[in-house]
């Protein structure tokens, strides 16, 4: 156990450092590696990517706070924002990770390797929507939570893939857009960590799943994931000044789609 525990904290730090220098969640990278990782431990494959998914999103909620904060100091979260969509986002998310419930290993698999590609293509094109309207009332923005808290749900990230490019299409100026995205990063890992949790109570009790497990949420690699990533994560910031960010981020993005590539290589097999 003591390897897979170095195992789980390298691959916090990694993912703990790229958010850190590039504002991106770990949930890209945290999924694949820990599918992989938990298929290996030989946990069952019925709820392979459920315990993935569920552990990524709770170590989401840690790395969300210190983002948040980072952000909020520097006066570029827009409050008035956050309030507006976060209901939407909060029932979502909930949703999603209900949803994610039903739908078997695979076809999860599936869905986040088709999502994950998509934005890594994105990263690498560097593609940037075109300030075009306004936000949207009351009833559009809960829409629009709702939309990306479901998706964030069901490939377990903090949402910025989706919410950001949003708020830019809407105007909003890209540090406040990125700011924003990283307080409603917060609401989105909380249900989201709520709803996995919820929905494995049942299979924890039926002991379908490992030990020290609580609900989809695997507790030994969720603290060493929180533990590394909370450490490096302030260095990936410190050093976002000084490294080639928009280099790194093509490289960053080419590592997603190697690390969905060999997911899908292992759990389709």
């Amino acid at each position: 156990m003591i390897s897979w525990l170095i195992g789980f904290l390298a691959l916090g730090a990694f993912a703990g450092f790229f958010a850190g220098l590039l504002g991106v969640g770990g949930g890209g990278v945290m999924v694949p590696v820990l599918a992989v990782m938990f298929a290996a431990l030989g946990f069952p494959e019925a709820h392979l990517m459920h315990l993935a998914l569920g552990t990524s999103m709770a170590a989401i909620v840690f790395t969300s706070v210190s983002s948040l904060r980072a952000h909020h100091r520097h006066g570029a979260v827009l409050w008035p924002v956050v309030k507006a969509i976060a209901p939407g986002i909060v029932v979502g998310t909930l949703a999603g990770a209900q949803l994610a419930t039903w739908m078997p290993t695979r076809a999860l698999a599936i869905f986040f390797a088709v999502f994950m590609s998509y934005v890594a293509l994105q990263m690498i094109a560097n593609v940037k929507p075109k300030p075009a309207r306004q936000l949207p009332g009351a009833a559009g923005m809960f829409g629009v939570g709702a939309g990306i808290g479901g998706f964030s749900a069901l490939v377990a990230i903090g949402g910025g893939s989706l919410s950001v490019p949003f708020m830019t299409w809407c105007n909003i100026k890209m540090h406040q857009a990125i700011g924003t995205s990283s307080a409603i990063g917060f609401p989105i890992a909380v249900a989201g960590t709520v709803g996995y949790l919820w929905s494995g109570l049942h299979a924890t009790r039926a002991g379908m799943l490992p030990e020290y497990s609580f609900g989809f949420i695997y507790l030994p690699a969720l603290a060493a994931l929180v533990v590394a990533s909370v450490f490096a994560a302030p260095l990936g910031a410190r050093l976002a000044h000084k490294l080639p960010v928009a280099t790194l981020k093509k490289i960053f993005a080419a590592v997603i789609l190697l690390l969905v590539a060999n997911m899908l290589r292992k759990l389709l097999a």
